[in-house]
């Protein structure tokens, strides 16, 4: 939501829709311009007791096949993975993050760091995620991962595809159906400029739906909103009100107001009584 005035624009806090909370100092958010975020990997039971001033939502654990990504990983908190054997452990593993209150699933197809799901195996997870109407976010890395998993019917990709450059058609595949949550930011050199070129097509081909989200937490992120993460999407040609709308504002309470003719959430501040005067 955001309503323009004389001076400026007011708006919600703006959302992060790929952070992790146990990777950073979560407090630090009470002071930030994010009124919600969204905890993609974490330890379901810390995560449903954690205060941090904002709104927070998660998907849980992790779900991955045995040794899968990031089961091996020293970063992943402890009870942040599940790791999958069968159809029966995928029912368990989807029914206790709903207990928990995960408001989507997360799941890990990245072939690069091990073996990933196949395509019987996730069809199933994302049938038993649809039935508790938990929506399914897919961590997809390496060659084709992307495609192979908004085919079987994941609802959006954790990354914008980096591992390769799709094709135009592609491309339109995946704008017709899945979300794609940004991170652009944590990348540099070749794959960044691959996933910001795909950003950039799939934002120009009309119903490309593109989420603001930082992977906050991997490195040296900003607990805020991020300058980085802001420029890179302007550099794949999403700016203006089409920027606005990635950061999906919440009306969580706390105004922002933000300067000028055109909405630049850089300069987004707490609102005062003086921005409401003509």
């Amino acid at each position: 939501m955001m309503q323009q005035t004389a001076r400026g624009f007011i708006v919600g806090g703006f959302t992060d829709h790929h952070v992790h909370l146990q990777l950073v100092d979560h407090a630090l958010l009470a002071d930030s311009v994010l009124g919600r975020v969204i905890d993609l990997g974490g330890n379901p039971a810390v995560l449903a007791d954690m205060q941090a001033g904002v709104e927070i939502a998660y998907a849980g654990a992790f779900l991955t096949p045995p040794g899968g990504y990031p089961s091996m990983r020293s970063w992943a908190p402890e009870g942040s993975v599940r790791e999958i054997p069968d159809a029966d452990a995928a029912a368990r593993a989807v029914a206790e993050m709903k207990e928990s209150g995960a408001v989507c699933i997360k799941v890990a197809s990245n072939r690069i760091a091990g073996s990933v799901f196949s395509d019987e195996m996730l069809q199933r997870i994302i049938e038993l995620a649809a039935q508790e109407s938990l929506p399914v976010i897919a961590h997809a890395e390496g060659r084709g991962e992307a495609q192979r998993v908004a085919a079987l019917g994941v609802d959006l990709l954790a990354h914008a595809p980096f591992s390769e450059r799709l094709t135009d058609d592609e491309i339109s595949l995946q704008a017709a159906s899945v979300q794609w949550i940004s991170t652009l930011a944590i990348h540099a050199g070749p794959t960044y400029e691959t996933a910001v070129d795909n950003v950039r097509r799939f934002h120009a081909a009309g119903g490309g739906t593109v989420l603001y989200g930082t992977d906050m937490g991997n490195g040296p992120t900003s607990v805020d909103l991020s300058e980085r993460e802001i420029r890179a999407l302007r550099e794949a040609g999403i700016d203006g009100d089409a920027l606005i709308r990635t950061l999906a504002p919440v009306d969580d309470g706390r105004q922002l107001f933000i300067p000028g003719d055109v909405p630049d959430p850089l300069l987004a501040r707490p609102l005062t009584p003086a921005d409401l005067e003509e």
